[in-house]
C-alpha cells in the first residue's frame, strides 16, 4: 500500500500534534516538517526522523511531498496556502482558513484552479460526540431543532499572538452549528470587548438567527480560569447536552434521561486520517474550503457587529459564487 507523503509547516504547539498524527496514521509518511525557527524544526525533526526546513519553498520542491498541514500563525497562512498550492500539493490548513476574507479567497481560488485537495482543520467536526449529536438529530430523538447554545472559555491561550477570541475560538462553534443545522444563519448580532488584552477581543457573545425561527447562541473567552468546551441543542421535545472535551452525550426527553456510553477518540486523529483518505481518492473533504471561507465571513461580520452595535444580514455575503 502506497502510503501519502506529508510535511507538516509550522510545528510548534498544534503543529507538533500533526506532525505526531500524521507518524501514527497507517496511509501517511511524514517526510518532512518547516519552522521559521531553526531549533524547533530541528526538534520535531529529529523526534520523528525526518528532514527539517526553516523555509517552505525548498521543502515544497520534494516531490515525496503530496501533501501539506499548514500549522502556522494565521496572518501567513495565505502565503503558505497558495505557495503549496501552486507547487502541486495537496493543502489542509488550520482555521480559520486566513486572516481575512480577501486572503481566504484566494486560496479558495487557487485551490480550483491547481485542481488541488483543500481542506480546513476544523477539529469539532471530528469529534465523535459532534458526530453523535447530528445522528440523534437526524433520528428525530428531540424533535424539530428549535436553537443551540453554545460554551467556550477558558484562560488566555500563550500559542495564540495574532488573531481574537471570535476567529480562534468561537469560529468553532459557528461551523458547528450551521452544520448541525444545515444552512447559513439569516442574521448575527455580536458584542465583543477587551478586558486583559489590547490588541485582540479576549471575549464576545454571538447570536445568530436562522430560518424557520431557530436561533444560535454562541459565548466565548479567554478570562475563565478553567476550560469549558459546552454545546446544548434544543429540540421540539427533548435537549442534546455535549461536553466536547469528554465526548460525553446526556439526551433528555420527557420519557427518558440518557447518557450513552462510548469510547473516546481523538479528533485530530480522526480529522487527518480523514484528509489522507480525501488525498488519496480525490473525494472533496467534509470541511472544504467554501466552507472555512463562510466560516470566516460570518466571524468577520460578528466583529462588524460588535463594532458598530447592531444586527448585521448575512443573506448576501454568505452567497458564494
Amino acid at each position: 500500500m502506497k502510503k501519502v507523503g506529508v510535511a507538516v509547516i509550522g510545528v510548534g504547539f498544534w503543529g507538533r500534534n500533526h506532525a505526531r498524527v500524521f507518524s501514527e496514521l497507517p496511509e501517511s509518511e511524514l517526510v518532512a516538517v518547516c519552522d521559521i525557527n531553526p531549533e524547533t524544526a530541528k526538534f520535531v525533526a529529529e523526534k520523528f526522523d525526518v528532514e527539517a526546513y526553516t523555509d517552505s519553498k525548498k521543502l515544497l520542491k520534494r516531490e515525496d511531498v503530496e501533501a501539506v498541514s499548514i500549522c502556522t500563525w494565521t496572518t501567513t497562512h495565505a502565503k503558505e496556502a497558495v505557495r503549496a498550492l501552486k507547487a502541486g500539493k495537496h493543502v489542509l490548513v488550520e482555521k480559520p482558513i486566513a486572516s481575512t476574507v480577501a486572503e481566504a479567497k484566494k486560496i479558495v481560488g487557487m485551490a480550483e484552479k491547481e485542481k488541488r485537495i483543500l481542506m480546513v482543520g476544523f477539529i469539532e467536526r471530528f469529534n465523535p460526540g459532534v458526530e453523535r449529536t447530528y445522528e440523534m438529530i437526524k433520528k428525530g430523538k428531540i424533535g424539530a431543532v428549535v436553537s443551540a447554545t453554545a460554551k467556550r472559555v477558558s484562560e488566555w491561550p500563550e500559542r495564540i499572538g495574532d488573531i481574537g477570541v471570535v476567529k480562534d475560538s468561537a469560529i468553532h462553534d459557528i461551523h458547528v452549528i450551521c452544520s448541525l443545522f444545515e444552512e447559513d444563519p439569516t442574521t448575527i448580532f455580536a458584542r465583543t470587548g477587551k478586558l486583559k488584552h489590547k490588541r485582540f477581543e479576549d471575549y464576545a457573545q454571538i447570536m445568530l438567527t436562522f430560518s424557520h425561527g431557530k436561533t444560535a447562541f454562541i459565548e466565548a473567552n479567554w478570562l475563565t480560569p478553567y476550560k469549558t468546551r459546552q454545546l446544548i441543542v434544543t429540540g421540539s421535545r427533548g435537549i442534546i447536552k455535549l461536553d466536547y472535551l469528554t465526548q460525553e452525550i446526556a439526551l433528555e426527553t420527557a420519557q427518558q434521561a440518557l447518557m450513552p456510553r462510548h469510547k473516546w477518540e481523538e479528533p485530530l486523529k480522526r480529522e487527518l486520517n480523514h484528509f489522507v483518505k480525501c488525498v488519496k481518492t480525490n473525494k472533496k473533504p467534509l470541511v472544504d474550503g467554501i466552507e472555512g471561507l463562510k466560516s470566516l465571513i460570518i466571524c468577520e461580520a460578528a466583529l462588524k457587529s460588535a463594532n458598530q452595535n447592531k444586527a448585521l444580514n448575512l443573506n448576501k455575503i454568505l452567497k458564494i459564487n
